[in-house]
């Protein structure tokens, strides 16, 4: 072999590992693109604007560049590449710009602060100092001049906005007119001589290359000296090509039944990659034994190129067929009812891999000979339907796993979209051939590799999530169970849904410069007033405002559980201190990380004050209640712990927050009263300031009791309880003369109010002993019932029992004398109530 092929050979060894590591890194192989939506490489150096001495953009050569551009698009014959070199030189212009409007500016801002100062030009121009005005009109002046720069950044790049929205505009025209023209159909017999003949000669061209390679003595010589190098790769891409996969399928199963719990998972997913990577390695040194023959030529080495994409696409449809339809129903991330199942669905996934890389090598041999299109769509037409038919079996067996899920009642997320997604497959299946056949191949196949692709997305999905539960659960030592409910492997697996959503784009036809257009808009943010609002400045934002917040939070925990437990003050001043610490902190770091951002209060002040207004009507229960909340914290009439009545409701209070105030009543239920209703309303406080309250025990005698001995005894065991106070005595009040008996009353001033009840119940026995002792009878309601005429009653009841006997002959003999005397009643009778 000569001297000049080796580096290339050594070029070629080194690109195709460089290649597939970043293919297994990203496992993004399957998920490649179609050409249309390739973004043109640029390969100069040099960028496409130019510049003036002073560092301006050059305004002059960017107007011939937009002349160029409306008359490339006014014309129409312009290539797609063409159009999209025109595009990357127009976008870095706009770069350029963009970056022109940034100049001056703090020189324009001083300008405008300083015209602020002077204040507003006056109506009549004589009523003003004539050195004020002097000085507006030099300042009026310079901004103008300073401001210059920026207006013309500000015009051209309006104007590269355009022309980039045409040339897109134009762009997706066409890809559109691509996908919906109609072509020669490839059912047609007539279609089938021509597309036979040009494959016949493609291959007889690559016959004649390699015969001519081989009868060179030089290429035989070469042969001989690279022999043992080319048996040597040639050995290794047999060996790994056939028996890799095998070796660490046995590899994974041993290292999974010496570990229990969810490392199996992990172990599993990890030695899984090597079913990819060992076969590729494999492949790519079969290849370069190929090359090393020096046999190939030109068509060749088209098809040596296309190889190890095609080979990527079929193993990792296998790694995907193998953790998706496992041979065991646990090993796998969709469960078929049966072995049988699982199998076929493993077989369907790897002939789509199969034909998505000779579709591959197709579209490249096809642009090397340049196919006409009836070769194009004869050739492709079987691929096509071929994917159809495993595209409706793999639906059908989606959706089959459906119906098992759900006559075990388990349906969730994943089974309503697996049976969404399979009700597509069936879809498309039959579409595309249909398609196809009639004459649109670019859209069937616009319908069908992008839908394959897709496919391959969301599986790799599936088993990343998968795998995050299973590292998840390894890391933190839970269960497999333990992890369906976790937040953080949701989370993750969101974030890499979000991150697959450009590459679905892209699948789907979007072009790169699509995206690159959406990305720079996000980018730019948007206006609020005169402040822009950036991802950047949102970001400062946000980290300086949760470093604010957690200090705040630090400082609140620090006087909560150190500094202020060690003072004097109550707890609900404590408690006020913290909470208004809290609100200033917060306060304070929203307006530090505002102004750390970069944005200018004064600009979006307008704005603020306009939704004000619509604030202040939709949300005045909501401000009404903050300010409330402010003045509970500052007035302090009620705090925590204290025992309070507001609307009926009586409980102690547990929370008071900026909206609202928790209590807890005595039953231990919690009522959530607005803080406007303990500012605007009557609230009773039992406890405000200390814990003394009055409490007040009716009793009753008899009539005829001493009153005076009863006094005494109710002062006895008043006076007797600890935690009636001497100073103020309780009193014992003779209140009258009720109905049933003589009223008294215990009022007593307790030490603690919230024992209460307690108190009352421990005097109340009490009081029934000692009355009891001292034969003191307590009454209770009688009432005489008397029944007026009670003749009238016994003849009503003789006169219905009359009646029944002449209804039946054997009421007679039924009825008795007690009966007969039952209503012979001296119609008195008493009862108690």
């Amino acid at each position: 072999m000569t001297n000049g092929l080796r580096p290339r050979i050594g070029q070629s060894l080194l690109r195709a590992i460089g290649l597939l590591v970043a293919k297994v890194l990203l496992l993004a192989a399957l998920m490649m693109v179609p050409a249309h939506a390739q973004e043109a490489e640029v390969t100069e150096d040099t960028p496409a604007y130019i510049l003036t001495p002073d560092g301006l953009p050059d305004y002059l050569a960017w107007s011939r560049v937009a002349e160029r551009g409306e008359r490339v698009l006014e014309i129409g014959r312009a290539s797609d590449s063409a159009l999209s070199d025109l595009r990357d030189e127009i976008a870095e212009w706009r770069t350029l710009f963009l970056s022109a409007q940034e100049e001056n500016s703090i020189r324009i801002n001083t300008l405008k602060t300083q015209l602020a100062t002077l204040g507003p030009e006056p109506e009549d121009p004589g009523s003003e100092h004539a050195a004020v005005t002097h000085r507006r009109t030099e300042l009026a002046s310079a901004l103008a001049e300073v401001q210059a720069p920026v207006k013309n950044a500000q015009e051209a790049f309006a104007s590269a906005e355009i022309l980039i929205e045409e040339i897109d505009s134009e762009l997706r025209g066409r890809q559109t007119d691509q996908l919906l023209k109609l072509g020669p159909t490839p059912i047609n017999p007539a279609a089938w001589p021509v597309a036979f003949s040009e494959m016949k000669q493609t291959f007889a061209n690559a016959l004649s290359e390699v015969k001519n390679a081989w009868g060179s003595d030089a290429q035989r010589r070469d042969f001989q000296s690279d022999l043992p190098l080319t048996v040597t790769l040639l050995g290794i891409g047999l060996l790994l090509l056939t028996r890799s996969r095998f070796w660490l399928i046995r590899l994974g199963g041993r290292l999974r039944k010496m570990r229990k719990g969810p490392s199996r998972g992990v172990i599993g997913f990890v030695i899984s990659l090597g079913q990819v990577i060992a076969p590729m390695i494999g492949l790519i040194a079969l290849l370069l034994a190929v090359q090393l023959t020096g046999v190939l030529g030109l068509r060749g080495q088209v098809i040596i190129d296309a190889l190890p994409d095609a080979g990527f696409f079929f193993f990792v449809a296998l790694w995907i067929g193998t953790r998706l339809f496992g041979q065991e129903a646990g090993n796998s991330a969709i469960h078929l009812p049966t072995p049988a199942l699982r199998a076929e669905a493993r077989i369907d996934v790897m002939f789509l891999g199969v034909l998505l890389g000779l579709g591959n090598i197709l579209s490249e041999i096809g642009e090397h000979d340049r196919y006409s299109d009836v070769t194009m769509a004869v050739l492709s037409f079987p691929l096509i339907v071929a994917g159809g038919v495993l595209l409706v079996r793999l639906g059908r067996l989606l959706r089959r796993h459906l119906g098992s899920i759900q006559s075990e009642e388990n349906t969730n997320f994943r089974t309503r979209s697996m049976s969404l997604i399979g009700r597509i497959c069936e879809i498309v299946g039959f579409a595309a051939p249909v398609a196809a056949a009639v004459g649109y191949s670019s859209l069937a196949q616009a319908m069908i590799v992008p839908t394959i692709l897709t496919l391959s997305v969301l599986a790799i999905l599936v088993i990343l999530h998968d795998f995050i539960k299973a590292l998840y659960a390894t890391v933190m030592r839970k269960d497999d169970d333990a992890t369906d409910d976790a937040l953080l492997p949701v989370v993750i697996s969101f974030c890499l849904t979000l991150a697959a959503l450009p590459l679905l784009a892209l699948i789907w036809g979007a072009r790169s410069t699509d995206l690159s257009e959406l990305w720079t808009t996000f980018l730019g943010g948007f206006q609020m007033g005169e402040a822009r609002i950036t991802p950047h400045a949102f970001m400062i934002f946000a980290i300086i405002f949760a470093v604010g917040y957690v200090a705040t939070r630090a400082i609140q925990a620090t006087l909560r559980g150190t500094i202020l437990p060690k003072t004097k003050m109550d707890k609900g001043g404590q408690n006020a201190i913290a909470v208004g610490t809290g609100y200033v902190g917060i306060f304070l770091a929203a307006i530090i990380a505002i102004t750390g951002a970069g944005i200018d209060l004064s600009s979006i002040a307008i704005v603020a004050g306009a939704l004000s207004v619509g604030i202040g009507f939709g949300l005045q229960t909501i401000v009404s209640n903050f300010v409330s909340g402010i003045i509970l914290l500052i007035e302090r009439p009620i705090s925590e712990g204290d025992w309070i009545e507001v609307n009926g409701e009586m409980g102690y209070v547990r929370d008071i927050s900026v909206r609202a105030t928790r209590i807890e009543t005595f039953d231990r239920s919690d009522v959530i009263l607005p803080n406007s209703d303990l500012v605007a309303g009557v609230v009773t406080n039992y406890t405000r300031g200390n814990s003394i309250g009055r409490v007040i025990i009716p009793v009753g005698v008899a009539y005829g009791t001493d009153t005076r001995r009863v006094d005494a005894i109710l002062r006895e065991i008043a006076e007797a309880h600890p935690m009636v106070t001497v100073d103020p005595a309780p009193a014992i009040v003779f209140q009258g003369f009720g109905a049933d008996s003589l009223d008294f009353e215990i009022r007593a001033i307790l030490s603690d109010v919230n024992f209460m009840l307690t108190v009352k119940s421990e005097i109340n026995h009490e009081i029934a002993r000692r009355f009891v002792e001292e034969g003191i009878e307590i009454p209770f309601a009688q009432r005489d019932i008397w029944l007026r005429n009670p003749e009238a009653l016994v003849s009503q009841s003789k006169a219905e029992m009359s009646n029944s006997e002449n209804a039946s002959p054997l009421g007679r003999d039924a009825m008795t004398s007690d009966d007969m005397n039952n209503g012979e009643t001296d119609g008195e009778g008493t009862g108690d109530e």
